[in-house]
């Protein structure tokens, strides 16, 4: 690599996407974030291989762009807060018999050490990240109980394998993810339920992470220093989509990073 694209940074990985269609035939899949990034590209991505999707977010003019991109398709617009328990419960009364769940609403931290963290940051952050999927989960749970049958993916991050990808409280939420989801996969593994995560690496969504402190921005940015590529949307989903899939029978507990490589470093 030369001095110059060294500079430059992780290119952007080259990816065409493949749509399988009627893969998601008969099935419900509620996708939390489903209004921009990883969420939007994975709504569009089921939406369009059959699935009818529950699509949430608080961005409604993002659900209505997706919606009127794809008016073929049946998605169906739920303008939520998942941190909320009404909105929790418009959720599951609008999806009826859940077939999948996609966690992928989460929020960025300031890329602050734990003797800079802002609690009323932090709680947010655990709000978002770790409860409001934890509440999905425990909705939508006994309705696969009955049927024996439901595949669940929480979305984690390269911040919950290790701990120079962001700041304290993230990678606090995330590891609490990844926890979670190992839980629950042990818990329901014997009736038909599977859970997952998919940990992403660098991805191009638009989300900002400013480096707020002047202490952990060095060391922070020295670990990023291996991020091999940056990855599209639509590779996130595509990851997130297979594990939802009856080809993903035999994964559970499984935190898969989709990181290009990076956990390998």
């Amino acid at each position: 690599m030369s001095d110059a694209a060294a500079q430059q940074g992780p290119a952007m990985q080259e990816w065409d996407e493949k749509i399988l269609p009627g893969r998601f035939e008969g099935k419900t899949i509620i996708v939390t974030g489903a209004g921009s990034g990883i969420g939007r590209a994975t709504a569009s991505r089921i939406a369009r291989e059959g699935g009818r999707v529950i699509a949430v977010d608080m961005n409604e003019g993002g659900i209505d762009e997706l919606i009127a991109e794809l008016p073929e398709t049946d998605l169906v617009k739920v303008v939520a807060d998942i941190t909320d328990d009404a909105a929790i419960d418009e959720i599951v009364s609008t999806a009826g018999e859940v077939d999948g769940l996609a966690n992928i609403a989460g929020i960025m931290d300031r890329m602050q050490p734990v003797h800079e963290v802002d609690f009323a940051l932090w709680e947010k952050i655990f709000a978002v990240n770790v409860t409001g999927s934890a509440k999905l989960m425990k909705a939508v749970i006994p309705g696969m109980l009955e049927r024996s049958a439901g595949s669940i993916v929480n979305v984690a991050s390269e911040a919950g394998l290790r701990g120079s990808a962001a700041g304290t409280a993230y990678t606090a939420s995330k590891h609490a993810v990844v926890g979670m989801t190992k839980s629950s996969a042990f818990l329901y593994a014997l009736s038909g339920i599977r859970v997952n995560a998919v940990a992403p690496g660098a991805v191009a969504t638009g989300i900002e992470a400013p480096f707020a402190s002047e202490f952990a921005a060095p060391r922070i940015q020295r670990g990023m220093a291996s991020i091999p590529s940056i990855a599209q949307a639509t590779q996130l989903a595509a990851s997130i989509a297979f594990l939802l899939t009856d080809d993903a029978t035999n994964l559970n507990g499984v935190i898969l990073p989709s990181d290009g490589g990076w956990s390998a470093a």
